[in-house]
């Protein structure tokens, strides 16, 4: 499967949650899309539910299945809280640590900054979205790409500084992983011990 391009508000309908943010559509529709998404809809199983949690955390952070499946196997070798890790690992990645200072106004956005190189780590171009930041890492708006137009409109907007494990330096337009975040500084609706439960069948 290739990675989803298609109608945000639809997937947003689909788990009833803004999942790539405010969303007009999901408040004027609040039930699935499709012919019967306003019809009786039968329970769900326990493996629905996991799997339709599994789904709304791939689609949040724009990873396809094997990525994911990946990722979490590395987040069970650690010790610790699995589902925890797991979101520390999802926040970890390059194009989600440049939506959270606010480089970029969605994660999409994110991820197309970083393929056309104008996010440098520790002052090397990276172009990975994937590319997992390790505490310490100093993560920077290019210096030939400072002015570009896509990167000031999402610094005006204010969104920078607003999760206490990035710092962030306005003058140089660089910011800085100071500690992983906790289960608390992570806003994503995501109930991620359904997921760990949905691996370990």
């Amino acid at each position: 499967m290739a990675r989803y391009r298609g109608p945000k508000s639809k997937i947003a309908r689909k788990f009833n949650d803004p999942i790539y943010g405010p969303d007009k559509t999901l408040a004027k529709k609040n039930y699935p899309p499709g012919q019967h998404g306003r019809g009786r809809r039968k329970k769900l199983s326990e493996y629905a539910i996991q799997l339709a949690e599994k789904q709304k955390a791939k689609y949040t952070y724009g990873l396809l299945e094997k990525q994911f499946s990946n990722l979490f196997d590395h987040a069970s070798r650690k010790s610790g809280v699995t589902g925890e890790i797991l979101l520390q690992l999802l926040e970890s990645r390059l194009d989600n640590v440049v939506f959270r200072l606010g480089v970029a106004p969605t994660r999409n956005a994110a991820r197309q900054l970083v393929l056309h190189k104008h996010i440098t780590v520790n002052g090397e171009i990276v172009n990975v979205p994937s590319f997992s930041v390790k505490l310490g890492d100093i993560v920077a708006v290019r210096e030939k790409s400072k002015s570009l137009e896509a990167i000031t409109y999402s610094l005006s907007r204010g969104a920078v500084s607003k999760y206490p494990w990035l710092e962030w330096d306005s003058t140089a337009l660089a910011g800085k992983v100071n500690v992983l975040p906790t289960r608390e500084e992570i806003p994503e609706n995501i109930k991620e011990q359904l997921i760990v439960e949905l691996y370990s069948k």
